[in-house]
């Protein structure tokens, strides 16, 4: 059995509380054709390892096919205003990094859309890990770190709107400004991470459920992990904390699951939400696809989901603001950022 020693309460995810089978007065969705599932990202990288790992426990007890369909480019924008633009019937899914599909209007990548626009079901929680190249000199962060200021390294992620991408500005911000570090961007994560690991560029940051099988090979080294505890996988030396160097970063839980667009049917939801809690947060499938890559068994869904996914919504909405990178005020979509 692997083990990560992240735990629940380490990212302040409560225990999921049994829900009632169907909210009252509403029947049962029995759906009558394959219901698509839109992956704004490219095969491999962390929003379809965990969608792939979920769908068949939703066609099992929904009776149909859940198709992946991988749909990549602009950050996962295109794949979800996809998603946005298809009949709200509830055969048109979507699956992120919750946290994007909230603010997209704000770096004006999908205008006019907010969390509102969906109802949300989590599945686990991930954090990024900044790794290099196994041949890389760079030994541990805080030599890497002091390169990343100064020399033009190359970073691979899956765009400035990817969890890799967020990481890498984190960073920027908690070491106190602009990083001379250049960033390389790809069609998901999967293929950022392989870059990294072919030598193509110097690091990557994205999450640990993409990198877990390159470290595992040793075609990757990994110096920190994002979160204030270390990352201990089973077949991986103990990844150490960004706090141990860099100790004030501010660590949020970075929730990934699926979106229903609303306007669907409200059976639709009542449906997927039951399942949601009778199926998907007690897989065996889900819980060992997180403790063997790195992530964080987290499912919840309706409003207990958007409670958990709020204060990362709010921190990346706002830093945003703070980086310069909004276009839209995150007041516009619902977001309120604290006073400086």
């Amino acid at each position: 059995m692997t083990k990560v020693s992240m735990t629940l309460a380490s990212l302040g995810v409560a225990a999921l509380i049994p829900l009632t089978a169907l909210a009252e007065g509403h029947a049962s969705w029995q759906p009558d054709r394959p219901i698509n599932i839109i992956v704004p990202w490219s095969a491999g990288g962390s929003t379809d390892q965990v969608t792939r790992v979920v769908a068949p426990i939703l066609a099992e007890a929904l009776g149909t096919d859940v198709v992946i369909v991988n749909q990549p480019g602009a950050s996962g924008s295109i794949g979800t205003k996809a998603a946005l633009d298809a009949p709200r019937d509830g055969y048109t899914w979507t699956a992120n990094a919750v946290a994007n599909n909230a603010t997209y209007a704000v770096t004006g990548l999908i205008e006019g859309t907010s969390i509102e626009d969906y109802e949300i079901y989590l599945s686990v929680a991930n954090v990024p890990v900044v790794s290099v190249n196994a041949d890389s000199p760079y030994m541990d962060f805080a030599q890497l770190l002091e390169a990343m200021k100064t020399e033009g390294v190359t970073v691979g992620t899956a765009g400035v709107n990817s969890s890799g991408g967020m990481a890498l500005a984190a960073i920027g911000e908690a070491a106190g400004g602009e990083l001379a570090a250049r960033m390389v961007t790809y069609d998901g994560g999967a293929p950022a991470v392989m870059a990294a690991a072919s030598g193509e560029v110097a690091i990557t940051t994205q999450l640990a459920v993409e990198q877990t099988e390159m470290i595992r090979a040793g075609r990757l080294r990994g110096l920190a992990v994002l979160s204030d505890q270390p990352l201990n996988v089973e077949g991986i030396d103990p990844i150490p904390p960004i706090t141990d160097f860099i100790p004030d970063f501010k660590v949020a839980a970075d929730y990934f699951g699926i979106l229903i667009p609303t306007g669907a049917p409200d059976e639709v939801y009542a449906t997927v939400e039951a399942i949601w809690t009778e199926k998907v947060a007690t897989s065996p499938e889900l819980m060992t696809y997180a403790t063997d890559r790195g992530a964080v068994f987290a499912p919840s869904a309706g409003q207990d989901a958007l409670d958990r996914a709020m204060p990362v919504i709010t921190a990346e909405a706002c830093a945003r603001v703070t980086r310069g990178e909004a276009v839209v005020d995150p007041s516009e979509i619902g977001i309120t950022c604290a006073a400086e």
